[in-house]
């Protein structure tokens, strides 16, 4: 049993549908547990700063989802005395709240009778009644289907129990029809046609770019950068680094990259190594540097902050998955 599933409270519910919003339950089970331990209810998380909410979430990605709820939080502490607000129209004002976790929280913790609808929802459904639109075409169809099905007494069981056959047996590849509760009803099962369904939204390449980093070294300590407030990955620590220009050569690049960052020139002394990230949108290769300042004064450029730190330190800061890769050659 989940540790969500143990419990009727709003805030507990809430944080496991945020944290579950595409990323797998095993992965999200050691972040639910860490984070419930340090900030077990909304005055915690709305009292608490944005960077220990992002070292808290450090790793699960997406971090616009932990960023959103903390403001959530901390709105519903101001507005609402702490306690998540029973009403549907209200709950959904909030940063982050959409139709899903809306009708998931409400169900679930308030018993309003609301379909939840998310990628298992949907997989479950368009197999049932052989939907030939990709969603969210099919969303409207999905909802009638679904509101029709749903139990007035007991929607959050429903709910769950739906999420449940879409993530243990009307799995996305190789699903097990033999024991579906609910096989005798697919139309998709019953006309050996389940693997065409879901029906596929059409992919988008996503692109690749190359980056260069670099780790600027003295008397025994590194610089790590924090990214600006707004934009992708806000507000997490990083390496500085920047993306190659057509034509750039790579150690150019580490050069011009954290001069736009820090407002120093650097000499790029040995090769770290290279990897390969992916994100939600694109891709990357990084190259990285062991570098020195030559000339300048350091002040943050085109960063919020800097920190100058012992290699052992990183533990401290929330850094983007990709500069964890290269821990392991500067610890």
């Amino acid at each position: 049993m989940f540790p969500w599933r143990n419990t009727s409270d709003p805030y507990s519910i809430w944080l496991s549908e945020v944290m579950l919003q595409q990323t797998r339950v095993s992965t999200v089970l050691p972040y639910y547990r860490r984070w419930i331990s340090a900030l077990p209810d909304i005055q915690s998380v709305s009292k608490t700063d944005i960077d220990n909410i992002l070292k808290l979430w450090e790793g699960l990605g997406y971090y616009n989802r932990s960023r959103t709820f903390h403001k959530s939080c901390q709105i519903i502490f101001n507005k609402y005395g702490g306690e998540i607000p029973n009403n549907p129209s209200e709950f959904l004002k909030l940063p982050g709240v959409g139709p899903y976790i809306c009708s998931a929280v409400m169900s679930i913790a308030f018993n309003f009778s609301m379909p939840a609808i998310d990628g298992n929802a949907v997989r479950v459904v368009s197999r049932l009644n052989a939907i030939n639109t990709s969603y969210p075409l099919s969303n409207k169809r999905i909802q009638s289907y679904l509101s029709g099905l749903i139990s007035p007494s007991c929607p959050g069981v429903f709910n769950q129990a739906i999420m449940d056959l879409g993530r243990e047996i009307c799995t996305p590849k190789n699903p097990s029809c033999d024991t579906c509760p609910v096989s005798i009803h697919c139309k998709a099962y019953v006309n050996n046609a389940v693997d065409k369904y879901p029906v596929s939204r059409k992919k988008i390449a996503i692109p690749h770019y190359h980056v260069v980093a670099g780790i600027i070294r003295k008397n025994n300590k590194i610089i790590i950068c924090k990214r600006k407030s707004s934009g992708f990955l806000a507000g997490l620590w990083e390496f500085p680094a920047s993306r190659l220009k057509p034509g750039e050569n790579v150690q150019d690049c580490v050069v011009r990259g954290i001069r736009e960052t820090l407002d120093v020139f650097v000499d790029p002394i040995a090769f770290i190594k290279q990897i390969k990230h992916a994100y939600s949108h694109f891709s990357i290769t990084m190259d990285a540097y062991f570098c020195r300042i030559k000339g300048g004064h350091i002040k943050a450029v085109d960063c919020a902050d800097y920190r100058w730190i012992y290699p052992y330190e990183t533990n401290r800061f929330a850094f983007h998955r990709a500069n964890h890769k290269l821990f392991d050659k500067i610890n």
